[in-house]
Parts: C-alpha cells; sequence; structure tokens
C-alpha cells in the first residue's frame, strides 16, 4: 500500500490534508480551546515544536472565509476522519463561524528597525486586502472605508498601524454581525531580533502598542491565540493585559498539543514499517517536558522518518539544531566562568543542575545574570526539567539534556568556540619548548590552554588528537599526517619537516581517567612509537634527527615526556 508523503516544512493545514500528507490528529486542541473559555491564550514552545500548524488549523476550522466571489467556503471536509468530528454539537457549532484575523510576526527578522517595521505592516496591509470584501456594501462608513483603504494602501502614517488589528476585528464585526479571532504567531521573533540588532526600545513600544489594541479592552474580539517561544514580561509588552492566560512548558494545560507523544511516535513508525526504531528515536528525538507529559521534538521526527524511508539504515542526525543559529547556547559558552564550566562540563557528562525559575524576564536581562541565561535555554528547549521545589517564594528548577540531538548541539558549539580560541592563540612558545624538548614549558602551555576550555568528557582519544592537530597546523615548514601508516603501525601524529636538517616529530597520545597513571600511559605511549618502528622510516628518508612525545592526558591535565 502506498504510503502518506511526510510533510516536511508544510506548515499550512489546508496544504496538508489536501496534498494527503501524514498528520498527527491533534485537533482536539480545539475542543480544549472552547472548554477554556480563555480570551487572550499565549504559548510559548520551543522553535519546531508545530505552533504555526496548530494556528492554521484552529484558523480552518473557526473561520466564515469568503472567496473572492463573496460566497462562504466550507472547510468543514478538512476535518474528516479527525477527533474534533467526535467531541459533539456543542464544539461543531462554532465551525466556519467567526471572521479570523491570522498574522506571523516572523518576517519582521531584519537588520533595522525601518526594515522589519516594514515588514509588519506589510503583514497587516496582506490581512486587510484577504478581508477587502468588507468595503462592499454599506456596513461601514465612509470615513471606515477611507481608513480601511489608506491601510489597504500601505500609505505611511505610522499611526495607522498602531491600533491596525483592533480595527480590523471592528470593521470584520460590524460585516458579520459576530466576534472576530485574532491568532498572532512568532510574537517574540521582532522582540529577540530587535534586541540582538540594537533597536530593542523602538520595537517594543510598537509592538506594545498593537497588542494592547487588539487583545486589551476590545469589544469585537472573540478570542485570541498568540504563540511564541519565550513568556516576555507583562511590564514590557503585555502591560495591563489582565485577561491573558499564559500556557508555558510549566503548565500542564494544552501540554500534549505541542511535539509528539510516546503513543504518537510508535503509531508514526509502526505505520512506516520502522517500529524497531523506536528506541534509537527515543534516545535522540524524546526528553521534552511540558507540564507532565514527555514528548518528542516533532520536527526532528518527521525528517527521521523521512530519511529512513529513502535510507533505511540512515544514522540518526540534528535536525532541530540545523534549523537555528543556536545563539543562547554560543552566549552562554562564550559568558562562562567557574561555576557556569564546570556546569556545563555535568550536563554533557548526563548529569543535573538546580537553578532558579522565572518566566518574567525581557531580553534586555538575558545578560543580568548566568541564571537568566540558563533560563533561556530551559524556555527554549535546550534543557529539560527533571523535579522542582520551592524555597521561599523561589522555584527551583533540576534540569538536564533533552536527548542526543540537544547534546550534539552543546558539543558542536564548544568544540567550534574552542577551534576559534585556538586559531587565535599565539603557539610560538609552544613551538620553540617543542624543539628544545622542553616538556614542562609544552606541558605549562597546553595545561593553560585546557584549563580555560570546556570540556565535554570524550570517552576517546579523539578530542585531545583534534585539539593538538589544531595547535600543530601553525608549525610552519612541515607536512602534519594524522593516523597515517608508518613502521608497523599508524602513528597518531607525524610532522615531517620540508628540510631534512630540521628535526621531524613522532607524537602518540594516550588518555587515562586516573592522573596517577599518566606518566606510566606516557611511557607506554614512547615503548610503542620504539616497538612498532615510527622513527625508523623518517630516519631512512634522511632526517637528522627524529624527536618523539609521548602525551598522556587526563581530563584538562597533561603530562609529556620524550625521547
Amino acid at each position: 500500500m502506498l504510503k502518506k508523503p511526510i510533510g516536511i516544512g508544510v506548515e499550512n493545514y489546508k496544504e496538508l490534508i489536501d496534498n494527503t500528507c501524514y498528520f498527527v490528529d491533534k485537533t482536539l486542541m480545539i475542543r480544549d480551546l472552547l472548554d477554556c473559555r480563555v480570551k487572550v491564550g499565549l504559548f510559548t514552545r520551543p522553535r519546531r515544536f508545530g505552533k504555526t500548524l496548530s494556528l492554521s488549523m484552529i484558523r480552518t476550522f473557526f473561520e466564515r472565509e469568503l472567496g473572492e466571489d463573496g460566497n462562504v467556503i466550507d472547510n468543514r471536509h478538512y476535518f474528516d476522519g479527525m477527533k474534533i468530528m467526535e467531541a459533539g454539537d456543542e464544539y461543531l457549532r462554532h465551525m466556519g463561524r467567526y471572521p479570523v484575523i491570522s498574522m506571523s510576526l516572523k518576517s519582521a527578522k531584519q537588520p533595522d528597525f525601518h526594515k522589519a517595521y516594514t515588514l509588519l505592516i506589510r503583514q497587516i496591509a496582506g490581512e486587510y486586502d484577504r478581508h477587502k470584501y468588507v468595503l462592499q456594501g454599506d456596513s461601514l462608513s465612509n470615513a471606515d472605508k477611507r481608513h480601511y483603504q489608506a491601510i489597504l494602501d500601505f500609505q505611511k502614517d505610522e499611526t495607522l498601524y498602531l491600533d491596525a488589528l483592533k480595527f480590523l476585528s471592528e470593521c470584520l464585526k460590524k460585516y458579520h454581525k459576530t466576534n472576530a479571532i485574532i491568532l498572532l504567531d512568532e510574537y517574540d521573533v521582532p522582540l529577540e531580533n530587535a534586541f540582538f540588532r540594537g533597536f530593542y526600545e523602538q520595537m517594543i513600544d510598537f509592538i506594545r502598542s498593537m497588542f494592547e489594541s487588539a487583545l486589551k479592552t476590545n469589544d469585537c474580539l472573540q478570542f485570541a491565540v498568540v504563540t511564541g517561544c519565550l513568556r516576555i514580561s507583562r511590564e514590557s509588552i503585555f502591560t495591563g493585559l489582565n485577561n491573558l492566560k499564559i500556557y508555558s512548558i510549566l503548565d500542564a494545560g494544552f501540554a500534549e498539543y505541542f511535539g509528539f507523544t510516546q503513543t504518537e511516535v510508535e503509531d508514526m513508525l509502526h505505520y512506516y514499517g520502522f517500529s524497531e526504531k523506536v528506541q534509537e528515536a527515543k534516545k535522540w528525538y524524546d526528553g521534552y517536558l511540558f507540564g507532565n507529559m514527555e514528548v518528542y521534538n516533532p520536527w526532528s521526527i518527521i525528517n527521521y522518518v523521512d530519511a529512513a524511508i529513502s535510507n533505511l539504515n540512515a544514522f540518526p542526525r540534528p535536525y532541530w539544531s540545523n534549523t537555528s543559529s543556536n545563539n543562547i547556547v554560543r552566549e552562554l559558552v562564550e559568558r562562562a566562568e567557574g561555576v557556569a564550566k564546570d556546569e556545563l562540563e555535568e550536563l554533557i557528562a548526563g548529569g543535573t543542575i538546580e537553578k532558579p525559575i522565572h518566566e518574567d524576564v525581557t531580553y534586555g536581562e538575558i545578560y543580568d545574570s548566568q541564571d537568566n541565561l540558563w533560563n533561556f535555554l530551559f524556555f527554549t528547549g535546550y534543557l529539560k526539567a527533571l523535579s522542582q521545589r520551592l524555597d521561599g517564594n523561589r522555584i527551583y528548577m533540576t534540569m538536564t539534556l533533552p536527548n542526543e540531538e540537544v547534546k550534539y548541539v552543546y558539543e558542536n558549539t564548544i568544540q567550534k568556540w574552542f577551534d576559534e580560541n585556538v586559531r587565535k592563540a599565539d603557539f610560538t612558545p609552544f613551538y620553540q619548548a617543542m624543539r628544545a624538548q622542553d616538556t614542562q614549558k609544552m606541558e605549562e602551555f597546553i595545561n593553560g590552554q585546557l584549563n580555560f576550555s570546556i570540556s565535554y568528557h570524550d570517552e576517546s582519544e579523539r578530542f585531545y588528537h583534534g585539539y593538538l592537530l589544531g595547535i600543530l597546523g601553525g608549525f610552519g615548514g612541515c607536512r602534519i599526517l594524522s593516523n597515517r601508516e608508518q613502521g608497523t603501525g599508524r602513528p597518531d601524529i607525524i610532522l615531517r619537516p620540508n628540510n631534512p636538517h630540521h628535526p621531524a616529530f613522532v607524537i602518540e597520545i594516550k588518555r587515562v581517567k586516573s592522573f596517577a597513571k599518566q606518566n606510566e600511559a606516557c611511557d607506554a605511549a614512547l615503548a610503542q612509537i620504539e616497538e612498532r618502528g615510527y622513527a625508523t622510516e623518517l630516519l631512512n628518508d634522511g632526517y637528522d634527527k627524529v624527536i618523539c612525545y609521548g602525551i598522556c592526558f587526563c581530563d584538562k591535565y597533561c603530562v609529556i615526556k620524550t625521547k
């Protein structure tokens, strides 16, 4: 039987159903929205956890959509066979009943305020154009029509847009004789971008005006759903918005509607014939805790299944980490000192950290304390809650890394940061000590470097091997060979000078888990060089001198011996 296609990147509910793509049925979210009777609901979840698709589904269900001919479009068939259709008439009577304003703010990710603002008001004008049928007939006054047309024409009067969403809801109510639903996606993207680009205050003034007018004391609002990655403090954007209900990753409400549950993942893998991959998928992509519900990263799962359809033996990959620059992790790594370094190492080794949790933060407060950075990492999906406790009036959360995919983000970010710092360093003193066989100075140099670094407890010699190759890349006038056949084995590193009268070098690396064993391991490394004849070929090639080094690492400390 031909299987349904995977709709990777499809965030439009209608498109997903029209193309008969595999759909994990989350339609009961509509029932729960109606049951909770919240006027304005803010749902914060990490990126790529289905927020945009959810809003598209909500719009398709509730919207009284009109075609270009002015006739109502029947969207009922988009829910055939879905769970919401079995919920009862008390819910189905809301289908196709309301005008809907739907807008994404992600286009505001621009380099300066003018461009970001322009893209936002263009989005607003787009919604006005979608509903321009309200200009027909006499439901609007001539003054309203002129106001509406001014926004359609993209006029430069900035005051037009400060309350543009509220005015549109008023016009829609006059036409449809019922309140409007407002759906706002990625509300925090303009704020995050503006903070990192340096125009935060300008952007927050505009967003605050637009939101307050549309969502606060708007008699034409049925209800609103707002989504984003982070909960921003009421003082910064939701001032006085008393009808706001926030559903963050700490809350149990609506927890199962963002991300895939264990059953949903197992059903999906079984449908495509990959039931044997359940444990691998769990190790890599499970582990997010929303309220009391553990969920998988949906973006990664659909990419993982799609890859397996093409190649059953495809390895799991960090799909989620490749959709973002992971700036927050990089900021933490670059700013980490002392305790923060130890905590990063503990997390990557599979351990835990405990931090106070506070949800009401602003972007301007990110760097006020190390705890704020940890909070941002938690709420954006880079950490998972294990347990919490109340101490006085503060909640403390014990956290760990959710899965292998997120662990990769940390390791990769740390490695890049470390490589960049290696490239910036002056290794001339190390090269001089190496030529002079001054092992004490060599040790002091490397140990100083390692003490500055953040280790991620690689259980092999791979990290240290790569580190030494990075250092030796600036050793001029020679070729560097890594794991090449030499003698009767493969020495870790060989340096072959272009001038045979300059010394050649053979380096054998060991790693042990006990400082007490480092000297013994260095001796074993030098014995291995001799027994396997790693230096013999260099001498036969005419080099006057070959210097051999046995280097043993234990955590962030090395011992070096020479021969």
